[in-house]
């Protein structure tokens, strides 16, 4: 066994910090060849609807619940799904102004998030994540929990694609273009211009979030209760026809 200044230094973490690297401009490309595929377009003269999902949202979310940081944002999605498992970040961040600032300075990322959809702002480069850095608590949760949020997140992408695929295949979202037309025929007019953008994310309960003027944040899985999807989603589409 060679002493201590004679052994050469370990290959692993350099190999770990490029295997991550690699892991996460692959995921990046996937997702952005997902989205062409997953995401749903309904229209009509000046009229436009979109579902679709969120990666970084997804990882953003599966941190707020590791971090047991429920009610955190706005608007406060209920917990994801399947759950994360929680952990007490205080140790982790207790140089950066404790769980209080990490909540803080989630919610500022999340804030982001919304602002830029679909964009992938600001940029997760692991492992340093240095678009973070002014918002070190965030930063270092980064650190210490992406490779798991990102398994976690590239699991729930998949499963949106299948269900997405289904649903062309039975047709489950012409009920969009129906709300519109039954708004149409109500008023007697056509819609006026108008785009709505729905982003389904894997929540726990089946219900949606309404940010103004043109955004839905809904579960995946609540267009599987049509009569549940038209209780949150008519009185959006009535606003904007």
């Amino acid at each position: 066994m060679c002493s201590a200044p004679i052994c050469p230094p370990s290959a692993e973490p350099e190999r770990s910090i490029l295997e991550l690297q690699t892991t996460v401009a692959a995921t990046n490309r996937r997702w952005r060849a997902q989205k062409g595929n997953a995401m749903h377009h309904t229209g009509g003269p000046g009229w436009r609807i979109t579902m679709d999902t969120s990666g970084p949202m997804m990882i953003a979310l599966y941190l707020r619940d590791l971090a047991s940081l429920a009610g955190a944002g706005e608007p406060s999605l209920c917990a994801a799904e399947p759950p994360a498992h929680s952990t007490d970040p205080h140790r982790l961040v207790a140089e950066f102004g404790g769980t209080a600032t990490l909540r803080q300075e989630w919610e500022q990322w999340w804030t982001l998030l919304l602002r830029h959809y679909p964009k992938m702002y600001p940029e997760l480069a692991a492992p340093d994540f240095p678009a973070f850095s002014d918002v070190p608590a965030l930063q270092r949760l980064l650190q210490a929990h992406f490779g798991a949020a990102l398994s976690w997140a590239r699991e729930r992408q998949s499963e949106y694609t299948l269900l997405a695929a289904g649903r062309e295949t039975l047709g489950a979202t012409s009920v969009l273009a129906e709300l519109v037309q039954d708004r149409e025929m109500e008023l007697g007019r056509n819609a006026r211009d108008f785009t709505l953008t729905i982003v389904e994310l894997p929540l726990a309960e089946p219900r949606a979030w309404f940010l103004e003027p043109d955004r839905l944040l809904m579960s995946s899985r609540l267009l599987d209760d049509q009569l549940n999807f038209r209780s949150y989603v008519q009185p959006v589409v009535e606003l904007l026809v």
